[in-house]
Parts: structure tokens; C-alpha cells; sequence
């Protein structure tokens, strides 16, 4: 025992040299300021003094700064302006203008409750308290704090009215209502105290408001002086609960409401601001507050209405507050002040004791040292991409699913759905149908705020083929006053189209707006998306498809069907379009991805591309760069369609087999002529499949099979003809129709080619037509049938297929060459390979179109070992089985259908370096090449035209284009980690 005390004294001893230097330097820094804070008030005369506890309105919004500031700053020496809604350059010019003519270093004040675009639309706004109250993860609430903070410093703002701490407890509140967290006590005060953390820990003086509560009012203090008629002990049980929690960790300000509280005041109208049984027995001496009080702004009617300017203000300082926020008529309240002063009225230790507060507060902020605001670049440094990211969670986090009948939501088995959206509210696409259109083939229709029964009752019947509805109430507004900015005839229609099953509500609105909807219970499913803007468009689209979980929770009572809290979880099981930050991906590297692909624009490798990026699932580059042709008069765009060559051999050749490997259709370890009779007497009869799949089963490289049917250069005539016919049925190209049964021709020149001598590696494409037919005899259906029915569809593909001209635009298929020998015109809509045109434009080998988003599905979907969107299309072992690598002992790299990374790593070869063993994919000639690395979790598409118009080019390989972003990804994602943001 003796031992241990004796231990237990000699650290104590040896702990006390640092712990007086922290000591120490902490008496130091008090002494900095305290000398500080003393001689600027020593230096002051009363009028300044008093000066300094007067903030002023700098403008009215979106109006110039006012002129009689500059007089004011030099005359009185005020405390601080407040900025209101202007121009982000001019308030920063402004804001040096005045520090610099300032005796006193000025606090610069604003309300920005959800950021600093409370006041500048030229920056990233955060979402309304409300919104924020859905959120289940707190933590995000101190991420916000904290860029909040940052945004403010960077524009030289010391001091944000903020946060909210009122308890939405009237839904008919027009004032607080969405700038609340909610009608929770506990969590309001949880989430305002993460906020108020975020912002003092990064050096912002948090201002809470509107004390004691403005939470329960139906009349805005702006314009009228509310009435709180409610008990001591129910204001100190509920509206004071989240003030007293933030007074116990260092609130660094509070502002007091415009108010009439019998229950605290019995002077009849009078306002709690002006009230000293409000603001200093309850504030000051019961509660014990301690830092700065500020009234709400001296020129709102809740005050002025019954007391004149110069009198407003030294009830004020009477009643106890530190700072007078914008007096009406600044003179008069200096003055009135001044006076009261030297009449004896006010103790002049009254103004020290404020005026000296006040000074420590700035010091605090660092404005004993002030430096002017740098304007450069100031819209990037707020609006950058990490404050878009936190924005995004924010977002995504709130989201909240009400109703979820039958877990509709996330929308499974997307063949058996025809869906069609209907927005209410807006006349054009926004990026809500823009996501839609990402996860499923989506009619949109629009309904404009203000629509006659003619134009619903057309819209009714446009919707009658379809067994889903969407309807998304977009062009809202926050509060009750017009029912939220939703119109009559809104309701109208969707009361209409509740006759009808199958609907889904996606509202854009306060979530109260819900309690307006008449027959809430015949909707299926309904999502509260809280505001109306691009990130909660893009991130609900997601949600319901499942790109993202559900996550929120009702922060306020809606109706008694949806009290507080309600909101049902989900999963997401499908790819999230998401950002690089959330990955922790440096956009370095994804910059080098951007000039590699427009060196290779430049170099005339391709006149364009899309270029997609997915880690876990999640989309985190995604983008088209350059224009169809070198013209350069058609930009290329994410959901334009490229020949995809032989990706067609995996994207849809491949997984078939592989799905008639699992039914027990097709064996792979049993000859090809098992399931094509015709090919027992041919010398193909002993092929396996197995062998096939990893070219290796020695057939030839290829058969041109065009050259036969020209004649001095031309086409034969007695196999073409220029116009469709019951002879000549099969397109080849615009104005080229090939004979029915040219397609025995072609197979007859398979089975009567040579085969190799050896069984070694060599890529072929002769076995995928034949692999083809087998599908179709097999299933006694196209192969372009057999893949829609089976994959594109359920998976809700809407951007790949065969015969594109018969689905799309021509203006939104890439062309691909120039063919001067075969077709002797620009290959557009029409499948490049001349094989592949001559059967029709459907084969095994090519034929298929994509872009670069659905192609990446059916690679993510296999990297999933077969898993998406709820369906399972593989087994976990089937998907091994073929991604595998067959034959490395006989020096082949392949998988079955699937290519794989070299046995031993050589530059210039099918992969880049960092791709694992266990990945896999393919290339195709158009300049083409998908790849999945389940070991990292790596998914990328690239896609051009690179035959454009010569097929001779070979710059892109050349160059490495394709293996060299790919690797430029795998040093994105494997340095996330230690790079970070």
C-alpha cells in the first residue's frame, strides 16, 4: 500500500511541471485579452462605449449597403453590422472598407441558420433546421457546424444568429416552423447543441435564439407582437429545456424573441427583449447566462409597434441585453442612452460591464488582430466539393419513408413494372426524372401548379397504361401560408388519381404539407423529401430504387396516422450516384483521369467518350467528354449509345450461358455440337464449351465474310438489294438489305474453316456465333429477346441493347466508321462488325449497344456474385466459376467468356497493372472496355468511338488510354485512405 501511494505521489509531482505551464499559458492568454479588452475601453468615451453595443442592418435585402454607416463607424465607434441578402463580392469589399476605417474592429454578423446562403445565393445551401431534425446521426449535425464556421470566417464573419433552438410544437407556426429541429425537446437540444459545437469550436460565436421559445406561436413578431400564454413550469419543462442544455456547455450567445409572456411580464405589451424579468432575473440570475445577450432586431413591430426608437433601445439595455441589434434610428438610440447615463437613469458600470463583455467576445474571434477578407476565389473555396459532399449526407440522411405498404419500396422486379412520373407543380424535366431515368425506362409527364380539369383529366388518361405512378410535388414553399405553396388543383388531381393503385407520393415540402392530402391511406408508399432542390431530386429518385437507404425519422407530428418519429428503414441494392469525398478519393487523381481523356480527344484517338467509376457500388466518376464526330457539333452525352464490339461476348453472350449453365440448359463441359446437331460431321463436332468460352478451342482468328459478296469492289446484287423485302428482310446499313438465308452462308464458312492445330490460346470470334445459335435453339428465341427478358429488363436497363435503331434516336447513337470497302457509307444506328451487320445486327460476338451507366450495372451486378436490386440472377458459385481463370497451365489468361489480367504482368497488355488476379472484363475494337475487380471493388466503363472514321486508328491503344485511367482509378482508390480529401 505504502508502495502505491508513493508511486501515485511521484506522478502526481512529476505531472505538475506541465500542468502549471498549461496553467500558466492559459493565465497568460487571459491576460492578453483582459489588457486588451481594458485598454480599448479605457481609450473609449461613453458615446463609444456605447456605440460599441449597437449592431446595425447593413442593408435591406438584396438593396445597397446603407450610406450612413461610414458615419456611424467614425461618430459613434459601433459594435458591428449584419449583413442581409446581397452580393458575396460586395460584401466582402464592404466588409474591409468599414474594419479598415474602425477604432474598434467590427463584429460581423448574419443569420445563417443554413449557411451563409441564408443571405448569398452564390453559395451551397444547407438544409432547413427541420430537415435536419429527420436526421438519426447527430454527428452530421457538428460536420455542418463546423463548414457553417468555416464559410463565415472565410467571408470575415464573427458571429452567427444561429442555431434555432425553438420547439416546433404549433404546425401553424409561420415564422420558426422549417427553421426548427422539431417538436422534440431532446432532439432539438441534441442537434443544437452539435451545431452551436461546430461553429465555437471553429472560432464562430453561436447566437441560439429565440429565447425563451418561439416554438408555439401562429403570429410572426415581424410583424405583430405574439402572445405565449403558458405556464412557468410548462415553458421551463419544454420551451426552456434546450436553452438551459446549451447554457451548461459554453453557449457563446443568445437572442432574445420578441415576445408578451404573462406568465414571466405582467406589463402589458411588453416584448421579452425589453422585459428585465425575462432577460435578467430568469436569463441571467435563475438560469445563470453568461455570455452575450442580444436582442432580436430593435426595428421588427413586435417592439415598435408600442415603443418609439431611442426608448426601444434603452429598455433594452435596461432590461439587461448586451447588444442592441439594428436599432431603427441609430443616433436617437445613442443618444436617448447617453443621456440616460448622465441623468443617472443607467449606471454607467452598466454600459462598462456590456461594452466589456462585448470587447472579450471580439478578442475571442481574433479581432484584436484583424486582416482584410481576400476576395479571390471565393466561390470556390465555399462551394467546394467537400461542402457539396456534407451537403449530400445531410440530404440523404433525412430522407424520410412515412408509408411502405408491402415494402414496395425499393422498387423490385422493374420487368413487371411499366412506370410513369408525374410532376406536379413544374412544366420540365428537373434531376429527379433525370435519376429516375438512371435506374428504369420512365415515362414523365408535367402538371403545372395552377391545372384546369381539361389538362388532368388528359393527363388521367395518358396514365392509364401504366401500373406505377410517381408523383413528385415539386415548387413548394415552407410554410402554412398557402398551404405551402401547394394549389388547390393540385390536390384535386391526386385525389383523382387515388382511384387508381400503384401510386407512390414523393413530396417536395414542409413535411406538414402531408396532413393536406385527403386519402393518404390509398398511397403505397410516401417519401418526405422536406425541401425542393437538386440534391433532394437526385437523392430521392435514388432512395426509391434503392441507390440509398431510408434513413429519417419524422421530427415533428404530421397527423395522428404519422406521429413523430414515424419512418420506415430500407437498404439500398442498387449502384448510388454518389462523389468522390464520400469515398475519400483525392481529385487528383481524378483530374488526371479528365486530361488523359482529353489528351486522347486532342491526339484524335476518339472525338469522344464516357468514362464511368464505381468503388462498393458507388458511382464516383461519371462523365462524357468530346462530341460524336471530330465536326464537334454534337456533344457527346452520359446517355448516349456506343457499339460496344465484344463486350457484347460478356454483356450478353456470356451471362446467358452462364444463366442456362444454373436451369441446366447448357453444360459447359459438353461439345457445342450436343446442342447444334449440325455441326456433329463437321470438324467443329468435338468443340467443348468450356474450351470455346476460353478461346482456346482452335478455331481461326476470324472470316471476313463481306469479301465474298463483293464484286469489283461492290455489292452483289443477288445477295443486297436497297430496299427491305420478303427476300431481303435483314438491314445491314441505311439503304442495305442482306438475303434471309445469307446466315446459313456464314455459318457454313464456320464449319468448314480449319481449325488450328494446336488447342492454345487464341482469340476467336468464330465460336460466339455459334454460341449464339446454340442460345437461340436452345430457348427457341433471339438471343436479344433471351438478354432483355432475362437481365436488361429486371434490371432496368433502358440504355443497352441490339437494334438500337428500333428503341432510340438516331441522334443519340454514336456512329461508328467511315467503311469505304464494305457498306461505302458512315456506320450509324447500325452494328459495326460486318459479321455481326450481315446476320442482322444480333450475334454473339457484337452487336450489342450501350452507354456507359447500364453497362456498369451488369458489371457491378457480377462483381455482387449476381446480386442486384433484390434479385439474385447468378449464384455466388456461378459467378466464381466464369470470372475465374480456366487454364493458366496451358498459358491462358481467360476466364470463361471473361478476359483477365495477363499470368504475368506486361506493359501494353489487356490490363493495367494495379487490376487484381481476380478481376475480369473485355475490350471491344470500337475502342471500347469494361472491367470489375471484386478485390477492391472496383467498377469502370469506358466508351468511344475510336474507329471513327478510319478503324485503322490505333492511337488509343497506342497510347494505353484505357489501361492508363484505369490505373490513374486504382491510385485513386488505394490512396483514399492516406490522402483523404
Amino acid at each position: 500500500m505504502r508502495k502505491f501511494c508513493f508511486t501515485f505521489l511521484l506522478i502526481i509531482i512529476l505531472t505538475i511541471p506541465s500542468l502549471s505551464k498549461v496553467l500558466a499559458l492559459s493565465d497568460s492568454l487571459n491576460l492578453i485579452e483582459k489588457h486588451w479588452v481594458d485598454s480599448v475601453y479605457q481609450s473609449l468615451s461613453l458615446e463609444q462605449k456605447i456605440g460599441q453595443l449597437i449592431i446595425v442592418r447593413a442593408n435591406e435585402a438584396g438593396k445597397a449597403y446603407d450610406e450612413n454607416i461610414e458615419k456611424y463607424i467614425k461618430d459613434y465607434n459601433i459594435g458591428g453590422v449584419t449583413f442581409f441578402k446581397y452580393d458575396a463580392l460586395k460584401q466582402i469589399e464592404q466588409t474591409n472598407q468599414w474594419q479598415s476605417i474602425a477604432q474598434t474592429p467590427l463584429f460581423i454578423s448574419m443569420d445563417a441558420e443554413w449557411g451563409v446562403a441564408m443571405r448569398l445565393n452564390e453559395f451551397i445551401k444547407f438544409p432547413y433546421q427541420m430537415t435536419l431534425g429527420a436526421i438519426q446521426k447527430d454527428s452530421l449535425i457538428y460536420k455542418m457546424g463546423t463548414e457553417v464556421a468555416r464559410q463565415c470566417r472565410r467571408l470575415g464573419i464573427q458571429m452567427n444568429f444561429a442555431p434555432v433552438l425553438d420547439i416546433n410544437i404549433n404546425p401553424n407556426n409561420p415564422v420558426i416552423n422549417m427553421r426548427s429541429f422539431g417538436e422534440d425537446k431532446y432532439n432539438v437540444t441534441r442537434k443544437g447543441l452539435m451545431y452551436m459545437k461546430g461553429l465555437q469550436d471553429f472560432g464562430i460565436v453561436a447566437t441560439a435564439k429565440h429565447f425563451p421559445g418561439h416554438g408555439d406561436t401562429d403570429t410572426d413578431s415581424h410583424a405583430s407582437l405574439p402572445i405565449i400564454n403558458h405556464s412557468r413550469e410548462r415553458l421551463d419543462s419544454i420551451e426552456l429545456y434546450p436553452f438551459k442544455e446549451l447554457f451548461k456547455n459554453d453557449l457563446g450567445g443568445i437572442m432574445i424573441a420578441h415576445l408578451y409572456i404573462p406568465a414571466y411580464e405582467k406589463a402589458e405589451n411588453t416584448a421579452s427583449t425589453l422585459s428585465q424579468n425575462v432577460v435578467t432575473k430568469l436569463l441571467r440570475d435563475e438560469l445563470g447566462f453568461k455570455g452575450l445577450v442580444v436582442t432580436d432586431a430593435l426595428d421588427m413591430s413586435g417592439v415598435t409597434k408600442y415603443f418609439k426608437p431611442g426608448i426601444i433601445e434603452q429598455k433594452a439595455l435596461e432590461a439587461g441585453n448586451d447588444i442592441l441589434l439594428l436599432p431603427q434610428d441609430v443616433p436617437k438610440a445613442i443618444k436617448k442612452i447617453k443621456k440616460a447615463v448622465e441623468d443617472g437613469e443607467i449606471p454607467e458600470s452598466r454600459i462598462e460591464e456590456s461594452c466589456k463583455k462585448i470587447l472579450a467576445y471580439k478578442f475571442k474571434a481574433g479581432l484584436n488582430n484583424p486582416y482584410p477578407i481576400n476576395p479571390n476565389y471565393i466561390l470556390e473555396d465555399i462551394n467546394n466539393a467537400d461542402a457539396n459532399y456534407l451537403n449530400q449526407e445531410l440530404y440523404e440522411s433525412a430522407l424520410t419513408l412515412v408509408k411502405n405498404t408491402d415494402s414496395l419500396l425499393p422498387l423490385k422486379r422493374l420487368d413487371t413494372l411499366k412506370i410513369a412520373s408525374i410532376a406536379i407543380g413544374i412544366g420540365a424535366s428537373t434531376k429527379f426524372q433525370e435519376r429516375l431515368n438512371d435506374y428504369a425506362p420512365i415515362k414523365h409527364f408535367y402538371l403545372n401548379k395552377e391545372s384546369s380539369l381539361e389538362e388532368q383529366h388528359d393527363i388521367l388518361s395518358e396514365l392509364e397504361p401504366f401500373n406505377l405512378v410517381i408523383v413528385a410535388i415539386q415548387n413548394t414553399g415552407i410554410y402554412p401560408a398557402n398551404k405551402f405553396g401547394i394549389s388547390p388543383s393540385t390536390f384535386t388531381f391526386v385525389d383523382s388519381l387515388l382511384k387508381r393503385e400503384n401510386i407512390i407520393l414523393d413530396l417536395f415540402a414542409n413535411p406538414y404539407a402531408l396532413s393536406l392530402f385527403k386519402n393518404d391511406d390509398r398511397f403505397r408508399s410516401i417519401l418526405i423529401s422536406y425541401e425542393d432542390n437538386e440534391f433532394t431530386y437526385d437523392l430521392s429518385a435514388q432512395l426509391i430504387f434503392g441507390g440509398i437507404a431510408a434513413k429519417g425519422k419524422l421530427p415533428v407530428t404530421v397527423s395522428p396516422f404519422f406521429p413523430i418519429n414515424t419512418g420506415t428503414e430500407t437498404l439500398a441494392n442498387r449502384i448510388k450516384f454518389g462523389r468522390p469525398e464520400e469515398l475519400k478519393i483525392n481529385n487528383y487523381y481524378l483530374n488526371k483521369v479528365d486530361s488523359i481523356a482529353l489528351s486522347g480527344i486532342g491526339k484524335k484517338a476518339y472525338p469522344g467518350c464516357q468514362i464511368i467509376a464505381l468503388k462498393d457500388g458507388v458511382v464516383f466518376y461519371n462523365k462524357a467528354f468530346g462530341n460524336q464526330t471530330y465536326s464537334g457539333t454534337i456533344p457527346v452525352k452520359l446517355t448516349d449509345l456506343y457499339d460496344i464490339a465484344s463486350i457484347t461476348k460478356i454483356a450478353a453472350t456470356t451471362i446467358s450461358v452462364m444463366k442456362m449453365q444454373e436451369t441446366g440448359q447448357i453444360d459447359i463441359d459438353r461439345k457445342l455440337s450436343e446442342y447444334l446437331p449440325y455441326l456433329k460431321k463437321s470438324n467443329k463436332g468435338n468443340i467443348v464449351l468450356r474450351d470455346l468460352l476460353t478461346h482456346q478451342a482452335q478455331f481461326q482468328a476470324w472470316i471476313p465474310y463481306f469479301q465474298s459478296t463483293l464484286t469489283e469492289n461492290k455489292l452483289d446484287t443477288s445477295i443486297y438489294h436497297t430496299s427491305i423485302s420478303e427476300l431481303y428482310p435483314i438491314r445491314v446499313a441505311e439503304n442495305i438489305y442482306i438475303r434471309d438465308d445469307y446466315k446459313y452462308h456464314i455459318v457454313d464458312s464456320i464449319l468448314l474453316s480449319p481449325l488450328r492445330e494446336k488447342n492454345d490460346y487464341k482469340y476467336s470470334d468464330l465460336g460466339f456465333y455459334l454460341l449464339a445459335a446454340a442460345i437461340e435453339s436452345i430457348n427457341n428465341q433471339s438471343m436479344n429477346q433471351y438478354v432483355d427478358e432475362h437481365f436488361y429488363k429486371p434490371l432496368g436497363l433502358s440504355n443497352i441493347s441490339f437494334l438500337p435503331r428500333r428503341k432510340y434516336a438516331l441522334s443519340r447513337i454514336i456512329p461508328t466508321e467511315l467503311d469505304t470497302v464494305f457498306r461505302h457509307q458512315l456506320v450509324h444506328g447500325d452494328v459495326h462488325d460486318p459479321g455481326a451487320a450481315m446476320l442482322g445486327g444480333v450475334s454473339g460476338h457484337a452487336g450489342l449497344f450501350s452507354n456507359a451507366t447500364d453497362l456498369a450495372v451488369i458489371m457491378q451486378m457480377l462483381i455482387q456474385n449476381g446480386s442486384y436490386g433484390g434479385h439474385q440472377y447468378f449464384t455466388k458459385q456461378t459467378v466464381n466459376d466464369f470470372t475465374k481463370c480456366q487454364f493458366p497451365l496451358n498459358e491462358n489468361r481467360r476466364g470463361l467468356g471473361f478476359d483477365k489480367p495477363l499470368l504475368e504482368y506486361v506493359d501494353g497488355g489487356a490490363v493495367c497493372f494495379s487490376a487484381s488476379p481476380e478481376s475480369f472484363g473485355h475490350s471491344g475494337f470500337t475502342g471500347t472496355y469494361a472491367w470489375a475487380d471484386p478485390q477492391n471493388g472496383l467498377v469502370y466503363v469506358f466508351l468511344s468511338n475510336r474507329v471513327y472514321p478510319d478503324a485503322a486508328n490505333s492511337k488509343i491503344m497506342d497510347l494505353n488510354i484505357r489501361t492508363e485511367i484505369h490505373e490513374a482509378f486504382y491510385h485513386a482508390i488505394n490512396n483514399a485512405k492516406t490522402i483523404g480529401n
